[in-house]
């Protein structure tokens, strides 16, 4: 069965572009032309993955990331006209699971594509790049507790709504409590050797996981930044 893709962007020359290039790789395509649209269609065509512009009518890609981020768990791409840090930074920050800086390659955006649609059949299958485990084995750290049986993290005996690639940062660390562990070693070991994107989104997703599991946030005790070095975990 072919992946979807919904391409959300409103100049019209590019939107027919990409829609035809995705279709010729095999891809089911729908497309938006604003945010408003892209809600409603995203929720109707449930996409594996959305190529999602900043620059949008109505609704810009920063919010329809958001609306959309809250309901579904896809890849969301952000294509940004501005070579403009801030963009990528909240954009990444809001739930986007990778970043594009136009004019872009076709080559190279079907391969960011690819390695997203890739990463997220990897993340359904279980098939981790971390080392396995006893199906039963439960980790726990007071009154944090990870089941990887069930892939289900307790915070005072309450789940927690993790991502799947939360869970799999957040098991990585358990297993190397009191180490410090540098992005690049993080990227590699969770993310995969093939991910091509950089480590801030180690420092976003490290974000995500300290507001579910920490006390206060904005002081961690659990997931501790090392200056110069990276994360630790403490437990």
């Amino acid at each position: 069965m072919a992946d979807k893709i919904l391409v959300v962007e409103d100049e019209i020359t590019l939107q027919e572009t990409l829609a035809y290039n995705l279709k010729q790789q095999g891809y089911e395509v729908e497309t938006a032309g604003d945010g408003k649209a892209a809600i409603e269609t995203a929720r109707r065509f449930q996409p594996d993955l959305i190529l999602l512009d900043i620059m949008l009518p109505i609704l810009d890609g920063i919010e329809v990331c958001r609306i959309l981020r809250q309901e579904m768990n896809m890849p969301i791409l952000m294509l940004t006209a501005r070579d403009d840090e801030i963009d990528r930074v909240i954009g990444l920050e809001i739930g986007a699971d990778d970043y594009i800086t136009k004019p872009f390659s076709m080559r190279e955006l079907m391969a960011r594509v690819k390695a997203n649609l890739r990463r997220t059949r990897l993340d359904k299958e279980g098939a981790q790049a971390l080392p396995a485990q006893p199906d039963n084995e439960i980790i726990r750290f007071n009154n944090l507790l990870l089941d990887l049986k069930r892939r289900e993290v307790l915070l005072d005996e309450k789940p927690l709504t993790l991502k799947p690639k939360e869970f799999d940062l957040l098991l990585y660390l358990a297993r190397h409590r009191g180490q410090a562990l540098s992005r690049d070693m993080i990227l590699e070991q969770v993310w995969g050797w093939e991910y091509t994107g950089n480590t801030r989104t180690v420092d976003v997703h490290m974000s995500w996981l300290r507001e579910k599991i920490e006390r206060d946030p904005a002081h961690p005790v659990r997931i501790v930044t090392v200056r110069g070095a990276g994360y630790r975990f403490e437990g």
